[in-house]
């Protein structure tokens, strides 16, 4: 069966967000002031894969991708990553963090180098997602965008 292509995610859609968000463990708490910052993909009507990307002064903040159970390995996540990192890129960020407690080796597989997160710009730090939604525990990773894409990870 066909999914949809990866869309902007609409008001109407929070709801559907915010339990794939909570199914998986995600913080969901900002997702109706953040709303505009969603991507998804949808199986018919149902919400099954999910990502954001919050702007921060030059740089970028990858947000909570997220994967219905039942859809994984089918490389759902990696597409919205794909899609999220070449929107980063179009709109002229120099990098993209991220924070995660779970799935740091997923993304460094994708080509992200993890870093201190005390070591972040003020304008990443001053995210609600650093700031509060994250615990410091979290794995800080790091994408630079501002070199040639052809490298191998995207690391100056």
């Amino acid at each position: 069966m066909p999914l949809g292509p990866i869309v902007w995610l609409q008001t109407e859609h929070l709801d559907q967000l915010e339990a794939l968000l909570i199914g998986a463990g995600l913080p969901a708490e900002d997702c109706a002031l953040q709303g505009d910052i969603f991507y998804g993909i949808f199986d018919r009507d149902e919400l099954i894969a999910a990502g954001g990307l919050e702007a921060a002064a030059e740089y970028a903040l990858l947000r909570s991708i997220v994967v219905k159970s039942h859809y994984r390995g089918r490389g759902l996540a990696r597409s919205i990553c794909e899609f999220l990192l070449e929107r980063a890129r179009l709109q002229g960020r120099v990098a993209v963090y991220l924070l995660t407690e779970t799935a740091a080796e997923y993304f460094q597989n994708l080509g992200f180098e993890q870093v201190a997160r005390a070591g972040v710009p003020a304008s990443i730090a001053a995210s609600q997602q650093f700031s509060s939604l994250c615990p410091d525990s979290a794995s800080c990773l790091l994408m630079n965008l501002s070199c040639d894409p052809t490298t191998s990870n995207g690391a100056q």
